[in-house]
């Protein structure tokens, strides 16, 4: 059974659970995401929680591919706002910090209460990210990126997409474990250094990921992956975005990072429906 452990408690991963995803940024791709008031805060994470999803991840940093980047100390500003008000109304919920910066993860889980550490550079970017996720004890989530979201767009030579990207995660595993991190989500890295057939080759194969033995995380909510294929735009991408999820539950997805929790929540009841009838 795949479990994580949050806090001394083990968090049951036997069936799919949806994480929601709340940007503190005035920038992030999707603009119906972005909350940056009080309210806004408490409004989001309400909704993510009645909709019926287990982890807010929580971002203060676009990675979109034109978005500027920000300091550590950027980072935290606007974190230091957003996560009292957080922790104030909703004491017992589960966060998890979308960050590369290992001053802005330790900054959350010391000072701040947040659970899981989300890093879309595999610790690429902040050498120190392995080492102190390792100290913090908490579990990391391991995506697969290349350079920087300012530069990723570049970095899509690949001899083999698939066993490339197989290789690097069994790399980063192996490191982890030799630090001591055992709770470790991998993370495909849909939309990151990969061009639209990629990504589309790359979820052909998820499969395939339940080689690794651990979680399996599927975030391609509203991508340009999506939207440039159908010749819409992320606000009209739910419907692909429901498609995709679907797929990716029917071949190993056990958390999905979503902007429309409600959404994603059915299409989970639905395919675990599906799954009593198996032949």
């Amino acid at each position: 059974m795949k479990t994580i452990n949050i806090k001394g408690e083990l968090l049951d991963l036997s069936h799919p659970i949806v994480m929601g995803i709340l940007n503190v940024t005035p920038d992030s791709f999707y603009i119906g995401s972005r909350k940056e008031t009080e309210q806004q805060i408490i409004d989001r994470v309400s909704e993510i929680l009645s909709q019926g999803g287990t982890i807010i991840d929580i971002g203060a940093q676009s990675t979109r591919p034109d978005s500027t980047l920000l300091s550590a100390q950027e980072e935290i500003d606007r974190l230091k706002f957003a996560l009292p008000i957080i922790n104030r109304e909703f004491p017992d919920a589960i966060l998890s910090v979308d960050t590369f910066y290992s001053d802005v993860a330790r900054f959350c889980v010391e000072e701040q209460g947040v659970a899981i550490i989300n890093d879309i550079s595999g610790g690429e970017i902040d050498k120190m990210m392995f080492p102190v996720v390792a100290k913090l004890n908490v579990p990391y989530i391991l995506m697969h990126m290349r350079g920087t979201p300012q530069t990723m767009r570049d970095l899509t030579n690949y001899n083999n997409l698939v066993q490339d990207i197989f290789y690097y995660f069994s790399k980063k595993v192996a490191e982890l474990h030799q630090l001591g991190v055992n709770d470790i989500i991998i993370d495909p890295g849909f939309g990151f250094s990969k061009t639209i057939d990629q990504n589309y080759e790359l979820m052909a194969a998820l499969r395939g990921f339940s080689v690794f033995e651990l979680p399996l995380l599927v975030g391609i909510s509203r991508k340009k992956m999506i939207a440039n294929l159908l010749g819409t735009s992320p606000i009209d991408s739910l419907n692909g975005t429901t498609v995709l999820n679907t797929f990716a539950l029917q071949n190993g997805a056990d958390i999905l990072r979503v902007h429309d929790v409600k959404e994603a929540m059915e299409t989970i009841k639905i395919v675990r429906k599906l799954e009593e009838y198996k032949f």
